[in-house]
């Protein structure tokens, strides 16, 4: 795929479809790491003197205005990171396609920048029909010379911005995609070894594929989270109240037999951080959790977090690991009592090394794994690459074709 080194953006539109989607409390962005990660082809974008309009999603609207999901918050932070860069503020559309669309794309100047509001406003983005979709990317064509995609955490989606535009604009891929997609031939093709997979979040069902996958070429998987439980029960443990989706369980004890046949081990905790109820993340309020071996969970309890024997014992496993692909957190890390074993995880990705010594590949692929990162106060830059889209990566590791990929192909 072309890069954007390869169009020339002096003085024409470039229409940058970014991901943007970032937490929100209110107003106020509580990590604005998708933000940042685009801030590098935009300001590339700028300094050669393209007049830029960026689009994105945030959340999940019913394809109508919703205040809840705004992009107006999004706009002064960009403003913010690329002072100095861009000529001026960031303008900032009321709508996608609309007259304040329009009026704010027509008043760029070189090296200016806009921002519209959601693209998930308008149904044309997510809809399901071609001709609905294939419109709304015409009125999006009809703002814009050349196109970039940067938004790498919905190139797995087939919406107008994402599939449909590219193929009315000269396109190319930005910087972050480029990158991003780099990394996955590294997790996918002539990997080094050993290589190890750490897999966590709610539920296992969101993990089938990529396991299946990985399956073939892993040579260890860690399993945590909340899906963790579905594993314990198919092995014949009592999981007390935790998540169990007991419709995966046959899919959980082919996967078990498969690992064992092929040789990929596959690690699961020794021991649970328990609590009678899911923890308040508003207050922080103390919980009421106690560690139990992870088989022998008490009736009535709900599993929240890895214990720690199971953290020294996963770090260990990432020891001599020299590629290591970790998605989805060990436990509700948001919540101090149970944030210890993604903690531990987190960790032991910076603490392995190759058999020379170096540091090893280590990619968080993404999402909260992403969030946990920032939010336990790691840094970022010590990791060998953090990823702006979990559900993304994890659709390239299952061997899909990607359809925002696919569109910037030609």
């Amino acid at each position: 795929m072309k890069t954007i080194d390869e169009l020339d953006v002096a003085g024409r539109r470039v229409f940058v479809r970014a991901d943007l989607n970032v937490p929100l409390d209110g107003d106020t962005i509580t990590d604005d790491g998708r933000i940042r990660a685009v801030v590098p082809t935009l300001r590339k974008l700028v300094e050669a003197g393209a007049r830029v309009v960026v689009a994105s999603h945030l959340g999940r609207p019913k394809g109508a205005p919703d205040p809840r999901f705004s992009l107006a918050p999004v706009a002064r932070r960009l403003g913010e990171l690329l002072a100095g860069s861009a000529r001026g503020d960031v303008a900032f559309a009321a709508d996608t396609v609309g007259d304040s669309a329009k009026a704010a794309v027509g008043a760029l100047a070189d090296g200016q920048v806009a921002l519209l509001e959601n693209l998930r406003f308008n149904p044309g983005e997510t809809s399901k029909d071609d001709a609905e979709r294939g419109a709304f990317a015409d009125e999006l064509a009809a703002l814009a010379d050349l196109y970039v995609g940067d938004g790498f955490g919905a190139v797995h989606r087939k919406h107008a911005s994402v599939y449909d535009l590219p193929a009315r604009l000269p396109h190319a891929a930005g910087g972050l995609i480029a990158t991003e997609v780099g990394v996955l031939k590294r997790l996918t093709e002539d990997v080094s070894r050993p290589y190890a997979v750490v897999l966590g979040g709610a539920k296992v069902s969101d993990k089938l594929g990529v396991i299946d996958h990985l399956l073939e070429k892993a040579d260890r998987i860690l399993i945590g989270g909340g899906m963790v439980f579905t594993f314990l029960k198919a092995q014949g443990h009592e999981v007390g109240s935790s998540l169990l989706q007991e419709d995966q369980l046959p899919a959980v004890r082919g996967y078990l037999e498969r690992a064992e046949a092929n040789g990929v081990e596959f690690v699961l905790p020794v021991d649970v951080v328990v609590a009678p109820e899911f923890p308040d993340l508003k207050t922080k309020a103390p919980a009421d959790a106690r560690t139990v071996a992870a088989d022998a969970m008490p009736e009535g309890l709900m599993g929240l977090d890895i214990g720690p024997e199971s953290g020294k014992l996963y770090a260990s496993k990432l020891a001599d690991a020299v590629t290591v692909f970790w998605n989805g957190p060990m436990g509700v890390f948001e919540h101090p009592d149970f944030a210890a074993g993604t903690r531990a995880v987190a960790q032991g990705l910076l603490d392995a090394r190759t058999p020379e010594g170096d540091a090893s590949f280590t990619v968080v692929g993404g999402g909260d794994s992403a969030a946990a990162v920032r939010l336990l106060g790691f840094d970022e830059n010590a990791f060998g690459h953090i990823s702006t889209g979990g559900g993304a990566s994890l659709e390239y590791l299952e061997g899909k074709t990607l359809p925002g990929l696919a569109a910037l192909e030609d």
